[in-house]
């Protein structure tokens, strides 16, 4: 078993995922298998309750976990499929714990943080590090680690001596400790201080690194990479700088020219590992390097299609994170620059113009430019109503439109107040006494017991006959039953389907009892498209989702020739040069 733990210092959001996430890729693209596990140090069991605004958002599992957004960053660059428990948490472990010690597990002991939790601890990274997460089903051979937060903070003690122990235990060449660090630039000058004094803290508490990753604007100069290295007992080479990259996709080769790969081989002994490797696995992870090479061209390379986001949390963008992430594997496969602008649905509501008329006007504005329009999930009543009047504006003036979960529910609202006729039709979320239900909350739910108690993980659609015209069912290929994850309460109310088909509105997947709406659609429309489900969480760099691959295309003009290729299973843009 080999781990690659990836920990930070100075400052938390500085990029320890990004790099986490590049280094599995590296290992990826010499034939090994990779597996990856978050730590959060916080005391929830779960991301499923966290506000989006505060923590991003929450990244579903095909197991229905709800966890931390980086387990979608290592999913979407090494092409795996994760479990929930590849996402620890203080909260998971301290209840895993306690309920050994309620069942007498512990033989009458005193339950301690040493050796109690930080055993606990060493035995989830071990047992999360051999379970498949791939096709092959064979045991993974590195084990990436992040640790979220910084060394120091006093949440995270009982992690880092347990990875302090784990190190020891694991031995020479099976362990190694990635160190991301800031290098702020003050008046022009590349300040090492913050970097001096994290190492040293790391070094206190027992983690050696064996590499520092230095996040920096630009560049590091050479003389500022040799003085980090004397001050923080490593050599030069081990020093490397992490500056920013046109996009995140370009980071692996940035960290593949600064040798990161020479000394994960060093670090983990790879060379024999990778000695007794089958040739298919090792000419695997060539054709995976020079596929991920040729495909994440530099944006200012490509044409623009302009894509804007109606959405409840666009005051952060890690809410809608793995949304923004499928447009921009979209767009690189449709060879276009994703030119995204988010939209706050409040600022749409008639309201704002006479509260905030300059947010009122620049809202609409954005939108009268966009190409397609995307309103995400979310929860609550708030900006709804905005959600419905740009709905309402893409079907009219037939702008390709794609809604995800709260998006298509929106979509069925006011679909039902104006072609239905359905006055003051809406969500039962957004209002229990709404006159029309459109939207209902689905029996099975839980109205007491908040999390966990969603509709979630991988679930079945299944297209309904006559729908071979679908432009949706087409990019998957015209398969009748696709796979696709889900995290709802709410549904289409089952009572009006009928009335919305008739009025024009074509339902055009079920799940598998035949009862609930997953994916409506207007056939005479460009792309106008509503899902239940969350495509963005399957959609990878070299294989994006088929929902926003179509969406795309369509606001690019080029959806007849995205419908073609996933016909017969060919990229869309062949032509795509290398530009490194």
């Amino acid at each position: 078993m080999r781990v690659v733990l990836v920990s930070g210092g100075v400052i938390s959001g500085v990029g320890k995922g990004i790099i986490a996430s590049s280094a599995g890729l590296l290992l990826k693209t010499k034939g090994l298998r990779v597996t990856a596990l978050k730590i959060d140090p916080y005391l929830n069991t779960d991301a499923g309750l966290l506000s989006p605004l505060e923590h991003g958002e929450c990244f579903v599992l095909a197991d229905g976990g709800e966890t931390d957004l980086d387990l979608g960053n290592y999913e979407r660059y090494l092409g795996i499929q994760l479990s929930h428990e590849s996402n620890m948490t203080t909260g998971k472990v301290y209840q895993h714990v306690i309920n050994r010690e309620r069942k007498g597990d512990y033989l009458g002991k005193t339950v301690q943080v040493v050796p109690h939790i930080t055993d606990a601890i060493q035995e989830w990274i071990e047992r999360v590090a051999r379970i498949p997460v791939d096709d092959s089903g064979e045991e993974p051979d590195v084990c990436i680690v992040e640790l979220g937060g910084t060394v120091g903070d006093l949440e995270s003690g009982p992690f880092v001596e347990a990875l302090v122990q784990l190190r020891q235990r694991l031995g020479p060449q099976n362990f190694l400790s990635i160190a991301v660090s800031y290098v702020p630039i003050i008046t022009g000058e590349e300040k090492t201080k913050p970097t001096q004094h994290a190492i040293r803290q790391m070094r206190s508490a027992g983690l050696i690194p064996d590499v520092v990753a230095c996040r920096c604007e630009r560049s590091l100069d050479d003389e500022t990479i040799r003085k980090i290295a004397r001050s923080c007992q490593v050599q030069y080479e081990q020093v490397i700088g992490v500056r920013n990259m046109e996009t995140i996709y370009q980071v692996p080769l940035l960290l593949e020219e600064q040798g990161l790969s020479k000394l994960l081989e060093k670090g983990l002994g790879l060379e024999t590992l990778e000695a007794s490797l089958s040739k298919a696995r090792t000419d695997k992870g060539r054709e995976l390097w020079d596929l991920w090479r040729k495909t994440v061209v530099p944006e200012k390379h490509l044409p623009p299609v302009n894509i804007v986001l109606v959405g409840k949390y666009t005051a952060l963008d890690d809410a809608y994170l793995s949304v923004r992430k499928s447009l921009e594997h979209s767009a690189m496969h449709c060879g276009r620059k994703l030119n995204l602008v988010s939209v706050d649905s409040e600022h749409l509501e008639p309201h704002m113009q006479e509260k905030e008329p300059t947010k009122f006007h620049d809202a609409w504005k954005a939108i009268c430019a966009a190409e397609g329009v995307l309103v995400p999930g979310g929860f609550g009543s708030r900006g709804v109503e905005g959600m419905i009047l740009v709905t309402k504006w893409a079907r009219e003036r037939k702008v390709p439109f794609l809604g995800i979960c709260l998006g298509m529910q929106v979509a069925v609202v006011e679909y039902a107040r104006e072609k239905l006729g359905l006055v003051g039709a809406n969500s039962e979320e957004i209002n229990a006494n709404a006159p029309h239900k459109a939207v209902i909350f689905m029996p099975e739910g839980s109205k007491e017991q908040m999390g966990g108690t969603m509709r979630l993980g991988t679930r079945t659609s299944h297209f309904q006959p006559d729908t071979e015209w679908s432009k949706l069912r087409a990019m998957y290929g015209g398969k009748q039953v696709v796979e696709e994850r889900h995290r709802h309460r709410y549904e289409v109310n089952p009572e009006i389907t009928g009335q919305l088909e008739e009025a024009g509105l074509t339902l055009t997947s079920l799940d598998d009892q035949g009862v609930r709406v997953e994916s409506i659609e207007l056939k005479d429309h460009p792309f106008f498209v509503g899902v239940q489900a969350h495509p963005e969480f399957t959609s990878k760099v070299l294989d994006p989702s088929p929902a926003y691959l179509g969406f795309v295309a369509a606001s690019a003009g080029m959806l007849d020739q995205a419908i073609a290729a996933a016909a017969t299973k060919t990229k869309l843009v062949t032509n795509v040069t290398n530009a490194f």
